[in-house]
């Protein structure tokens, strides 16, 4: 399966982008194909319904890239109780061609304890998108933080998230192929 994960930071060493890259990781031990598109590296355009911006070259790459994916993972921050600006951006420009009966995995990096508001706001996009949430959702925080920032030294908060986001990733991989054979 092709899984495209579509990380929503602006920052260079963001730890959603780290958790971003640590799931393209395990899904490709697990056999399957993970395409990173990293909103840091390759910004968008503002999304505006009265112009047309496909040939930006970001821009027609991620569409491209969500079209032939098989299922998704969104990664984002937790601003202020909801998910970055630059992931509704991109998500603003695209539809329900991109979604339409594709497994969704929302996952989250916070401040704070845990990210339960972008979490919750990704899943209704999702719907509206006619995407299929993935029941779990992987969310990151406080301590657990620390296993994804610059300069982890694999002796702090590691474990015990390692452990929750491969089964998070295992039940969305599983649900994507049952999916995927339906169709």
């Amino acid at each position: 399966m092709r899984i495209v994960i579509l990380t929503g930071s602006n920052r260079k060493e963001a730890t959603s982008t780290k958790l971003g890259e640590y799931a393209a990781h395990i899904i490709r031990q697990k056999g399957d194909e993970a395409i990173l598109f990293d909103l840091y590296k390759r910004p968008l355009p503002f999304y505006s319904p009265d112009e047309t911006a496909l040939e930006h070259e970001h821009l027609s790459g991620l569409m491209l890239e969500m079209l032939a994916a098989d299922a998704i993972v969104l990664v984002t921050p937790e601003y202020h109780g909801s998910i970055s600006g630059v992931l509704k951006n991109a998500l603003d420009h695209l539809g329900q061609a991109h979604f339409n009966g594709k497994v969704v995995l929302a996952a989250s990096s916070a401040g704070g304890a845990v990210g339960v508001s972008s979490l919750l706001q990704l899943q209704a996009i999702v719907r509206n998108l006619h995407g299929v949430n993935a029941p779990d959702w992987i969310s990151i925080g406080g301590l657990q933080r620390k296993r994804f920032e610059a300069g982890y030294d694999g002796y702090e908060g590691g474990q015990d998230i390692e452990d929750r986001i491969h089964l998070v990733i295992e039940s969305f991989l599983n649900l994507a192929r049952k999916l995927s054979r339906a169709i």
